[in-house]
């Protein structure tokens, strides 16, 4: 995928996220079940970035399941979710930032544990999927964790039924699907549909030693897959 393409594509989601940012947060603010089974492998003291992290609900529920020993640092483009995230993270050790990561990754510093939830299948490109992934293990300190969650909405009929075509004038790759959004005003968000060969080829790129992989979320428990992996000390 060429970068005129991953820019455009990124833009319809930035789009996306400045006109629904209100009703997002709020069909948005309880935690993902599968959290709890990623909750069983950590111990605190805990130090987490979380891509993509929205209204910071993950940080929310971390810092309820791990109390003050958290420090939590989130990243999002948008600013009316961070708003929303930093009320709901008062008084806690968090620190926001404002950065559209699908331009630039985060590049420093080194996390006991580093979250992708929400996010991977807004990245456009399969190359720039897997180098994404790259650079969130080398934020993973020695011992520490990378989790993620690929959402699999193509396999059920309500989120198909929501796809759009595509415009003519633009070339997107295999599984890559425009949808539209059923809620108070309209738009359109651009998803991949990550499936299981892709999601192991994701794992692989990491170079991460694989600790657990499981379906959770949803009315049906089976909407996001998990990853959740290890850097192993030297």
């Amino acid at each position: 995928m060429n970068d005129a393409t991953i820019k455009r594509l990124n833009q319809i989601n930035r789009e996306f996220y400045q006109i629904t940012a209100g009703s997002f947060d709020q069909s948005r603010s309880q935690p993902w079940p599968g959290w709890e089974t990623l909750a069983a492998h950590l111990s605190a003291p805990l130090t987490v970035l979380d891509v993509g992290c929205g209204n910071g609900r993950f940080g929310v529920f971390l810092v309820r399941r791990f109390g003050t020993t958290v420090t939590y640092s989130g990243i999002d483009s948008n600013p009316a979710l961070l708003s929303r995230a930093t009320d709901a993270l008062r008084g806690t050790n968090a620190r926001l930032i404002r950065q559209d990561v699908i331009d630039q990754p985060p590049d420093s510093g080194e996390y006991d544990l580093v979250a992708l939830f929400g996010m991977l299948h807004h990245i456009p490109g399969h190359a720039r999927r897997q180098a994404f992934l790259r650079v969130l293990a080398d934020r993973v300190a020695p011992g520490g964790l990378l989790a993620f969650a690929a959402w699999r909405f193509y396999e059920f009929p309500r989120f198909r039924e929501r796809i759009v075509p595509w415009p003519d004038d633009i070339q997107v790759e295999a599984h890559d699907y425009l949808l539209d959004w059923r809620r108070e005003t309209p738009a359109l968000r651009y998803c991949h549909y990550v499936d299981d060969a892709e999601h192991s080829a994701l794992v692989a790129a990491t170079g991460l030693t694989e600790v657990v992989t499981f379906r959770a979320d949803g009315e049906t428990g089976d909407m996001n897959r998990y990853s959740l992996l290890r850097k192993d000390r030297p």
